[in-house]
């Protein structure tokens, strides 16, 4: 099999409201790249990849000669073909690999009519469960619904989540508000549940000394773990050994040399695993055998996927033996998706592992077409900035926090910007 070629689409899809987080927000949508890759007999491999608000149809397209009469069979080709490592110091495609790698894996599962469960060592888990991933947000700008800034709003939010979803495990973003009023939220959260799971993750937005008194201030909680109080893999050893609370993250250990440093000198004890981070599936089940090796928890981490990417997420999820935890997904807060009938369903806060060929997912063109058209009409959005506070930008460690006395409904237009891909005729 040879692939004959590539197309991407960028689409845009609306989320319920828009979610703010430690560096900014994602503006009441998602903007993501829909990867297509031909065989020479028809076959089509689908893949994903996100980018921060922006299209990456340009960088895919330039990809071109790369992948055109490739066996996608030859996976490790590939890997070098695309992210060579030295060659990486100049233009690292990581991300754009793991679409392809995506792409491929669907190719070859169709063409031997198996999942890509099987392609990786045979499921061990049928649905995959996953947490209810909470953020503070604005209100929806047509609507005026959907704002979480307050406890209530947040515990109100949860509650319809776990009756609508049926998630039992509650993690909520933060580095958005001060610490001491996100200490409260969590707090309200966590009391709200007493009997379930809950996660901070306030995306390192903390000083080591700020993250290590608002870890102890929780310790009494039923902590999952305390994702990425702080930047960095020294900053994280010095939470870890002063907080009683297993550290997670998905932004200091997202290679295999910070693995290995990882373990050589422990700074975090649960690796979140994200299918494009990693730049791909195979990657990730790599990474999750070095991890059971050395005893080192793992889960699935979410970076605004539509079903393309979520099927990643559930095929990795069905074959880890060490996966102990609920996966992260904002795939909840979307509106719809562009794959065949819609968004997958959750039951009892899990999402089944799709059986059929390939990743078992397939496009709706018509969904494909109508989200493609919006995104041309609305464009880009940039994921570091947040709408509601226009001249504020984020540092490591923040200490200007959003003012939670404050409701804004913010304008969602964004900054005029060069996009070729918007402007194409």
């Amino acid at each position: 099999m040879k692939i004959a070629d590539i197309r991407a689409t960028t689409v845009t899809v609306p989320i319920e409201a828009p979610l703010r987080h430690s560096g900014g927000a994602h503006w009441g949508r998602f903007v993501r790249t829909i990867v297509e890759l031909e065989s020479e007999d028809g076959l089509v491999g689908l893949g994903e990849m996100g980018g921060g608000g922006e299209s990456a149809e340009l960088a895919f397209a330039g990809l071109k000669p790369y992948l055109i009469g490739h066996d996608p069979f030859e996976l490790e080709a590939l890997r070098f073909k695309i992210c060579n490592p030295t060659a990486s110091l100049y233009n690292n495609r990581t991300q754009l690999h793991a679409a392809i790698e995506f792409a491929c894996l669907d190719l070859i599962g169709q063409r031997l009519d198996v999942p890509v469960h099987d392609l990786l060592g045979g499921k061990l888990r049928n649905e995959v469960p996953f947490a209810s991933y909470l953020f503070f947000r604005y209100a929806n700008r047509e609507s005026s619904d959907g704002e979480v800034r307050t406890p209530a709003q947040l515990v109100a939010h949860a509650s319809e989540l776990r009756s609508r979803e049926g998630f039992t495990v509650h993690k909520l973003k933060g580095g958005v508000f001060p610490p001491d009023y996100e200490l409260e939220c969590f707090r309200a959260l966590a009391a709200a549940f007493p009997d379930e799971a809950v996660r901070y993750d306030p995306n390192a937005a903390l000083s080591v000394e700020e993250a290590i008194r608002f870890g102890t201030a929780i310790e009494d909680l039923r902590n999952d773990y305390f994702e990425d109080p702080t930047w960095g893999m020294n900053g994280m050893r010095r939470v870890r050994e002063a907080v009683g609370i297993p550290l997670a993250t998905n932004t200091v250990v997202v290679t295999f040399d910070q693995l290995a440093a990882n373990i050589r000198d422990p700074a975090v004890d649960v690796i979140l695993l994200d299918t494009t981070f990693w730049g791909g599936i195979r990657p990730c089940v790599k990474a999750a055998g070095v991890c059971e090796t050395f005893q080192l928890g793992v889960a699935v981490h979410s970076s605004g996927e539509l079903g393309i990417q979520l099927a990643t997420m559930l095929h990795l999820g069905a074959v880890l033996p060490n996966l102990t935890f609920a996966a992260d997904a904002h795939y909840h807060h979307l509106v719809d998706d562009v794959i065949e009938g819609g968004k997958l369903p959750y039951a009892a806060g899990a999402i089944r592992v799709p059986d059929g060929p390939g990743l078992g997912v397939r496009l709706d063109r018509e969904r494909l077409a109508r989200y493609a058209e919006l995104y041309e009409e609305l464009g880009s959005y940039p994921y570091d900035r947040d709408p509601g506070r226009p001249d504020w930008f984020a540092t490591v460690p923040n200490r200007e926090w959003a003012n939670p006395n404050v409701s804004v409904v913010p304008d969602l237009s964004a900054p005029p910007a060069a996009d070729p891909v918007r402007r194409r005729t």
